[in-house]
């Protein structure tokens, strides 16, 4: 990333005791991007303005495509991602006069769900979700019986994020071997919990997004074991912290301006997300990151303000 700034993996543990309640800074910080990240920034928001009610901030979720377009055109100061910046992303970057900071705020685990009531179905393989998600399948794997002739003659109903999502970007690459190949014959939405209602409505649905929006809504749906050749696994703190959950684990980034850095209020918001998101992300069921990175990270951090 040639002429940017970047810091990898930085998160920090435990909430922050330095600044004051009830404190004078004032201002607003915009976000947008990522559902999966949002879940993370809306609580870092929450917890932040118990401290800084004054400072106005904006967290939205069009999805991290979207939210880079935003970004690179200087219209948001961060974007929430659930994939690592595009090179094309990096140039409208470059070309935008935007210089940023990649912050890895967490690990998740791409939860694979079906509906409750589906009773032939515990555990899916890497190559069954290819047959199911491939862009060949389209109206022709349409029943559970067209993926495994074990499974009932059921309607296949599926549910997933749209092209402006990450999720959709690192799915589609891992799963079918490029970025954005996928079946068109399904039901996309870039609001993680849309898909939640439609997964848990239909008898014979199944989609994916990321696992805290499982995790929120478990007695809503039947998660999946998935097996990539060692064996079915899903997705937990252990699972996608030692990568043993694959290929479905991924880290979760913030991109931050940094111009923005020179505003106090947004200063302090960027501190007090990085000594909570340890916390905070674990509590929306996300994997946080080392201690032992993120002490790495902060030096970087200081690096990059000098």
């Amino acid at each position: 990333m040639a002429g940017l700034t970047t810091v990898l993996l930085l998160v920090g543990c435990g909430k922050s005791t330095e600044t004051p309640i009830g404190s004078s800074l004032s201002g607003s910080i915009s976000i947008d991007g990522s559902s999966t990240v949002l879940l993370i920034s809306q609580a870092v928001y929450e917890e932040f303005n118990q401290d800084y009610p004054r400072v106005k901030i904006d967290v939205s979720a069009s999805g991290t495509g979207s939210g880079m377009r935003m970004f690179a055109a200087g219209e948001i100061d961060i974007c929430d991602a659930s994939r690592g910046i595009k090179d094309s992303e990096i140039q409208a970057c470059k070309d935008g006069g935007v210089e940023f900071l990649e912050l890895t705020v967490a690990f998740d685990g791409l939860a694979v769900v079906t509906n409750p009531e589906n009773e032939w179905c515990d555990k899916v393989t890497v190559e069954q979700l290819k047959t199911i998600w491939r862009a060949e399948s389209e109206e022709t794997v349409m029943a559970w019986k067209d993926v495994d002739p074990a499974w009932p003659d059921e309607p296949l109903k599926l549910y997933g994020p749209g092209d402006d999502s990450g999720t959709f970007d690192y799915f589609t690459k891992v799963i079918n071997g490029e970025e954005k190949s996928s079946r068109r014959d399904y039901q996309p939405s870039e609001d993680d919990n849309a898909l939640v209602i439609g997964v848990a409505g239909d008898k014979g649905s199944l989609g994916y997004f990321g696992y805290a929006y499982y995790a929120e809504n478990a007695d809503k749906l039947k998660l999946l074991s998935v097996d990539s050749g060692n064996g079915p696994t899903k997705p937990s703190i252990e699972t996608v912290r030692d990568n043993s959950y694959a290929p479905l684990s991924r880290p979760l980034f913030i991109y931050v301006k940094k111009s923005s850095l020179e505003r106090p209020e947004f200063m302090e918001f960027i501190k007090f997300y990085l000594a909570n998101t340890a916390a905070l992300s674990t509590d929306v069921g996300y994997v946080p990151v080392s201690d032992g990175i993120a002490a790495q990270n902060q030096e970087l951090l200081q690096a990059a303000l000098k």
